[in-house]
């Protein structure tokens, strides 16, 4: 209750509904997305729910967050961090630390490279020849958070469809730790 929320590529904005509801009266949600298009479809959503008026939607990449230094209690990120490429992940990790305050919080919904299944074999075989529409590629997040700013405080194993996705959370990093 009462913190400052922020949703990076928040889709069709069923994340902020929620955040908006846990944040109560007293908090406030923010949410960036690169697609107009899933910014109109956001804003309808939480017009009818009536959490609009405590939610900020923004036309932004992840790379340059539109957002000053320390300004986020938390920042979430469910089935986005692994659309950017290794060369670019580690752009978009520092821009969530540059964001949160110092007792800072980052979680993280992702594909996981865990796991040897099937249905993992077939995504992944699926991503390498039709990236367009297999956009995702499944991520080793609790290592790339600690490799980069942050300390993976609890991270948890789930099965989507038989695809490994982790849910993890990491605290921010500062100079005196």
């Amino acid at each position: 209750m009462g913190e400052r929320v922020l949703e990076i590529g928040f889709g069709t904005g069923h994340g902020l509904v929620s955040m908006a509801r846990l944040v109560g009266e007293e908090g406030s949600v923010d949410g960036v997305d690169l697609s107009q298009g899933m910014i109109k479809v956001s804003r309808t959503r939480l017009q009818k729910t009536g959490f609009l008026p405590r939610v900020k939607l923004k036309h932004g990449d992840a790379l340059q967050l539109p957002y000053g230094n320390t300004l986020f209690d938390a920042v979430f990120m469910s089935i986005a961090l692994e659309l950017f490429g290794a060369n670019t992940m580690p752009g978009v990790l520092y821009e969530c630390h540059r964001v949160l305050s110092d007792n800072g919080r980052l979680c993280v919904v992702a594909l996981s490279k865990s796991g040897c299944s099937m249905a993992k074999r077939i995504y992944e075989y699926l991503h390498d020849r039709f990236p367009q529409y297999f956009d995702c590629r499944p991520i080793m997040i609790n290592l790339e958070l600690e490799r980069r700013y942050f300390k993976v405080i609890e991270a948890a194993e789930y099965s989507l469809f038989g695809l490994p996705v982790s849910i993890t959370l990491a605290k921010k990093v500062t100079a005196n730790e």
